[in-house]
């Protein structure tokens, strides 16, 4: 398997490093047949060739069975680099390019960092649901889009925000199909009381449930309610399967039940081709943090669980995916933390070490 690894902006250089030594480890010690490539991107592509994205690197992107990546954005691009070299560049363009239209983001609550979490323990006890965000269209890509200057001299913004009934239809598949792997529930995320494409949303996850997958639990939720019970009883969810935009927002949100951004994963995958191959994007979900960038302080479990991800969607191997989980459970339980889910008086270790801890606890 060829494993393109781009460590990005910021701290992803830092995670992504730890996510890399754990890939090297099961191709070292459990037979992992992988070939890493590596190469830049973000700004440092700016300072070194003038442009966000050689041609090269593009070549190897299309090349690849599966990208290993850490995170974008700079404070440097907004003022130095072009708008259309930051469009050239930037993880949409791959995410459309690719067509990973599924994106799932697990939120799986670990039993050691029950105080690192702001909820109460009821709460967030057993925790363990997975987004399905609908990746290639919405707000995020819909046009028209920019700013425009009116007749009166001033300024307006505009997004679009527009799904056709196929790419509602693929990520409701893909979101029933997940279900019945899990606990055999949907729950679909719209604001189809305000919102046309909301409505139609609605209507196409609700044909695809009726026609496909009946003997799979459904249940349509206004993104703002799905806001108050993620918040209050999060254990109710199973698969939730929402927009590109609210995807984007609640799983974000979703993060503070586990204590941390720096927790989560994410998987972006393609329909499967004529062999049954996807393509794939895996990354934390957490940005590019510069005000910690360098400071080997960034907490890497987000990018290893993501190797877990890797594992199990794209080397077909769900036994090594499961012993890895396993192994950050079992270093958490050890006492390993970074700055971002320790508790008050718990010892903080950095980046490094924290890989050190899942490393060892693979064996």
């Amino acid at each position: 398997m060829k494993v393109l690894v781009l460590p990005g902006d910021g701290v992803g250089p830092e995670v992504t490093a730890e996510a890399v030594r754990v890939l090297r480890w099961f191709a070292e010690y459990r037979g992992l047949d992988l070939t890493l490539v590596e190469r830049d991107f973000g700004i440092v592509n700016w300072h070194k060739h003038g442009t966000l994205m050689p041609d090269e690197t593009w070549a190897q992107i299309e090349a690849t069975d599966a990208i290993l990546f850490g995170a974008t954005g700079s404070i440097d691009q907004q003022g130095l680099v072009p708008p259309e070299e930051r469009r050239k560049g930037s993880l949409l363009r791959m995410r459309k390019a690719l067509d990973l239209f599924a994106n799932m983001r697990p939120v799986r609550m670990q039993p050691a960092l029950t105080e690192a979490s702001p909820y109460k323990p009821r709460i967030t006890a057993g925790v363990d649901l997975c987004f399905v965000r609908e990746l290639t269209a919405g707000m995020y890509f819909g046009t028209p889009r920019g700013v425009e200057t009116l007749a009166d001299g001033t300024r307006r913004g505009v997004n679009t925000h527009t799904y056709t009934e196929a790419e509602i239809a693929r990520a409701a598949r893909f979101a029933f199909t997940l279900a019945r792997t899990r606990r055999n529930h949907v729950t679909s995320v719209d604001k189809a009381n305000v919102m046309e494409a909301g409505a139609l949303w609605r209507e196409m996850v609700g044909k695809i449930h009726a026609s496909e997958f009946p003997d799979v639990g459904f249940e349509n939720m206004l993104a703002d309610n799905c806001a108050i019970q993620l918040a209050r009883a999060p254990r109710r969810f199973d698969v939730v399967v929402t927009d590109n935009l609210f995807g984007d927002l609640l799983s974000d949100a979703a993060g503070a039940i586990v204590g941390s951004l720096g927790m989560l994963p994410s998987a972006s995958l393609s329909e499967p081709d004529a062999a049954g191959r996807r393509r794939a994007l895996y990354e934390p979900i957490h940005g590019s943090a510069p005000d910690i960038a360098g400071q080997g302080i960034a907490n890497p479990l987000g990018a290893i669980l993501s190797v877990a991800m890797l594992l199990r969607w794209s080397a077909g191997r769900p036994q090594d995916a499961d012993a890895l989980e396993a192994a950050v459970e079992a270093a958490l339980a050890g006492g390993a933390r970074t700055a971002d889910i320790a508790a008050p008086g718990e010892a903080v270790m950095g980046t490094r070490a924290m890989g050190d801890a899942v490393i060892a606890a693979l064996g």
